[in-house]
């Protein structure tokens, strides 16, 4: 039997369930959720266990860590205060980021740290929202002394931190140089907890209330936060590292009593969510901005946020950055171009078609959106990035999504 061409066939769709479930069967991932919908139909599977040796089985309601999948949910906070106004795309963020004005610059990307040179332009609100501002994580440059340094002031990563307050956090990045000149080369995720300082101080509110008012409450997103009150505690698994030579379960972060179990001083991209939250934002965005009769966003805030904003010499750049580690994440990152805040496909290269968008988390999360199809997928794990596993099971994931497809 068939379902109807909106939605997905019912042997596309238990062909899913079989693929993701022989993930699981082989003891590399313990447990999974996964949600796919379109044209109105919505299917789930909550498939093996929260803990890598058993326990409670996974379920819909399960919280998960999002990391970068974060991003796309905070740039729409941004998003409203280009709507409003409150910030404009070109202007320079010294007025509200001044420990960032006046900028040096590094000669050499991966030189000395003392070695530079005056910035060409002030910093401005769209080198933050394009991920081009001059610093962030460039895998051209991990063994770098600005990438050590940066990695030092910010408390970047999972085993660091917790990052400081905001202004605190700030003070320490403003005493880096860049590593190239604003508006130059893209550059992973540094931007996008900027952002979400300027937001703050832009709006006056910590991010995470401004947030929670303009986006998060206004979709239903409960879930959605900076931490998992001690209530729901119960539906967070712990977050697992897997040893990337034994594939021996290490634990990066536990349930109970773990980074995310209170609130943090630092609210930047990092939340925590589930599935049904994730659908409410990423359909909001289908949508083109509506949720229900309700506009979260505008059309063309949604639009920007959604095409490639990279000029051919950053996407190039961009490109062979994800090109040279194609072999450790089974190509994910190979999308062409980047929006606000996410990836946009510009071109071809497996089943999803040019124009999807969406991100990937380095603790075991995806989500991307299609509106040639009007579909939404987004799986979510408690595996992080340390093996090829998760990055392996993403494509077995969308590669099944896309075969289900009813026409």
């Amino acid at each position: 039997m068939r379902q109807s061409n909106s939605g997905f066939s019912d042997a596309g769709l238990r062909r899913l369930r079989e693929v993701m479930a022989r993930h699981v069967q082989s003891g590399k991932i313990p447990g999974l959720v996964a949600l796919v919908s379109r044209g109105g139909q919505t299917h789930v599977e909550a498939l093996g266990t929260m803990r890598h040796d058993g326990g409670a089985p996974m379920r819909r309601c399960t919280i998960f860590r999002m990391a970068s999948v974060s991003k796309p949910v905070t740039m729409a906070a941004a998003m409203v205060l280009l709507d409003e106004c409150r910030i404009r795309p070109d202007d320079p963020v010294d007025e509200w980021l001044p420990e960032l004005a006046n900028r040096k610059v590094l000669k050499r990307p991966g030189g000395p740290l003392e070695d530079t040179v005056p910035a060409h332009r002030p910093i401005t609100v769209r080198d933050l929202l394009t991920s081009t501002f001059g610093l962030g994580m460039d895998f051209d440059l991990l063994d770098s002394p600005i990438s050590a340094a940066t990695f030092e002031a910010t408390d970047y990563g999972v085993a660091s931190g917790p990052a400081p307050e905001p202004d605190e956090w700030m003070r320490r990045l403003g005493e880096l140089p860049l590593s190239y000149q604003p508006g130059q080369r893209w550059q992973y995720d540094l931007s996008h907890e900027v952002l979400c300082v300027l937001v703050a101080r832009v709006t006056g509110q910590p991010f995470g209330t401004f947030l929670r008012e303009r986006i998060l409450d206004p979709l239903g997103m409960t879930d959605t936060g900076y931490h998992v009150p001690a209530d729901k505690i119960d539906r967070l698994p712990p977050l697992y590292g897997p040893d990337p030579q034994t594939g021996e379960f290490l634990v990066w972060d536990e349930a109970a009593d773990g980074r995310v179990s209170r609130p943090p001083v630092f609210q930047g991209c990092a939340l925590v969510s589930t599935a049904d939250d994730y659908h409410a934002f990423f359909r909001m965005l289908l949508n083109r901005g509506m949720h229900q009769d309700q506009r979260i966003l505008s059309r063309p805030a949604v639009e920007l946020m959604t095409i490639n904003c990279l000029t051919p010499a950053q996407q190039a750049a961009r490109d062979t950055m994800y090109r040279n580690i194609a072999h450790l994440s089974s190509g994910l990152g190979l999308h062409g171009g980047w929006g606000f805040g996410m990836a946009v496909r510009t071109y071809c290269r497996d089943y999803a078609p040019i124009g999807q968008f969406g991100w990937d988390g380095g603790t075991g999360t995806t989500v991307y959106a299609d509106p040639t199809n009007q579909l939404t997928g987004i799986l979510l794990t408690q595996v992080g990035m340390s093996t090829p596993d998760p990055a392996r099971l993403f494509h077995d994931f969308w590669t099944t999504l896309y075969q289900a497809i009813d026409d």
